[in-house]
């Protein structure tokens, strides 16, 4: 593909409104886990919930699309200048120019938790102002961006589990070469909800303290949320607004099962292959791999089993969930923030979590930060189902 330009990003999670406190938690290794507090949810593990999301107010003239998950993605959307950039770049293509692709899971599910404790004791009916469409509905957080913007280009939302966030680079890469579009605001937005919460506690996937990916007593992962945005373009306005660059994506679907990896990665290798042939790169050009990791037994494992018979045992890798928890559909578009991050400041995030790598692992995965000169980060995202997606990042000239 022709390498595009990460000309604004931006991103919200349990380690930091936006870029600096994100960055700061990543140099001082803080995890942002704590143990579950959130709603009525009375669960033994570990969440990454951001604060302050419940003050955050929307613009009046959108009130109909206040639920959590809006107001998580009007928080980010106030950090680091990036509503700016998306107005300059609107005033500068055209508003018609700009497309809009959001990934998520949970989207406003909250939403309809909160209505169902509020119905009618008699009939049974909902709240009279629940509003499905503007709240839990897959696609409201991408209408919410787009009139929040006053964006008029192609819109929609990518659900398909932890890979969302991810793939809807792809989406918008496609669209931009074929000529539809100048540019296009891309991320995700996945805010905590009880069906989640008791859902993979149900699936007896979650860890009972910080997850800890990689790591010999591995037990399971911790719910995160998060909202994570970048501005892809064509072509930037300003030179300096091409330091990181999108160069390569690759997707695959192993089809192997529901809910577990196929275990020797078969999946997640076919996405990095392709990411790589997409970028004209050999795997010895990678300079470290953001991986999945969500910290449970069989995902680390398929994936560092993936990721050893591509690259070998030296590529140094890690990952960021052990400070940031499991964002599911916005984990994409924060790691691939993370990576960028990574790219500009020289610095592989170590796995703040994790205290004794399991040695069966062949991956060389890094517990501690480790700083080096970075041109190409690889970021992987899988999901239930076994839908995969790997990104190229890269240093602009």
């Amino acid at each position: 593909m022709r390498p595009l330009a990460l000309s604004a990003i931006t991103a919200t999670s349990c380690i930091g409104r936006g870029l600096a406190q994100t960055l700061e938690s990543l140099l001082e290794e803080r995890s942002g886990l704590a143990p579950c507090r959130f709603e009525a949810a009375e669960l033994d593990t570990h969440i990454g919930e951001v604060p302050g999301v419940n003050d955050q107010r929307l613009p009046a003239e959108l009130k109909r699309f206040d639920c959590r998950n809006n107001r998580l993605a009007e928080l980010a959307l106030r950090q680091d200048g990036f509503e700016e950039a998306l107005q300059r770049a609107a005033s500068r293509l055209g508003r018609r120019r700009i497309g809009v692709f959001i990934g998520t899971s949970t989207a406003g599910i909250l939403e309809t938790e909160l209505a169902y404790r509020r119905r009618d004791p008699v009939t049974g009916a909902l709240p009279e102002g629940f509003d499905y469409a503007a709240t839990h509905n897959s696609f409201s957080v991408a209408d919410f961006l787009r009139r929040r913007l006053k964006l008029e280009g192609p819109a929609f939302v990518v659900s398909c589990a932890c890979a969302s966030s991810a793939k809807v680079f792809g989406a918008a890469s496609r669209m931009i070469t074929a000529g539809l579009i100048e540019a296009a605001l891309v991320g995700g937005v996945d805010s905590l909800c009880l069906t989640t919460l008791y859902g993979f506690h149900s699936l007896q996937l979650t860890a009972r303290g910080p997850c800890r990916p990689f790591d010999v007593a591995r037990d399971g992962l911790s719910i995160g949320e998060a909202a994570a945005f970048a501005l892809i373009e064509r072509k930037p306005e300003r030179a300096s607004d091409a330091q990181v660059l999108l160069l390569g994506l690759g997707e695959s679907n192993d089809a192997f099962h529901m809910s577990a990896p196929h275990p020797e990665g078969l999946g997640a290798r076919r996405a990095m292959e392709a990411a790589l042939s997409d970028a004209a790169l050999e795997p010895g050009m990678i300079d470290y791999i953001n991986l999945h990791g969500t910290g449970t037994p069989s995902n680390d494992r398929s994936e560092s089993r993936a990721v050893t018979s591509l690259f070998g045992p030296t590529t140094p890798c890690s990952s960021t969930k052990g400070a940031t928890g499991h964002a599911l559909g916005a984990a994409g578009a924060l790691e691939a923030v993370v990576s960028a991050l990574a790219l500009k400041h020289g610095i592989m995030p170590g796995g703040v979590t994790t205290a004794n790598v399991d040695p069966t692992l062949t991956a060389h995965y890094l517990k501690s930060n480790r700083r080096a000169k970075l041109d190409r980060v690889l970021s992987n995202s899988f999901g239930f189902g076994g839908t995969n997606c790997s990104l190229i990042l890269g240093r602009g000239e």
